[in-house]
């Protein structure tokens, strides 16, 4: 039972949708290409600015179009909580 519970959530966690206005450092890693320095940029960036939509994350240093196509159906756009 154990071992199911654990595969589930990570079954989960590799489909779950990422929000980028307010996922943590390691939600934001499980993006394809995006490793601990761009998690901390995107979350240093995220402090003074909402990002729209997954283009948007473009603005963030490091991160570019093939970055963002590749993670398109998983990146969600959540309310900001500025």
């Amino acid at each position: 039972m154990k071992l199911f519970t654990l595969l589930f959530f990570a079954v989960t966690s590799l489909v779950a949708a990422v929000d980028i206005n307010n996922a943590s450092k390691s939600e934001l890693m499980n993006l394809k290409g995006i490793g601990a320095k761009k998690a901390d940029a995107i979350i240093m960036y995220r402090k003074d600015h909402c990002f729209k939509d997954a283009q948007s994350l473009k603005a963030v240093k490091g991160i570019g179009v093939k970055t963002v196509a590749k993670n398109r159906d998983k990146i969600k756009v959540g309310a900001c909580r500025k």
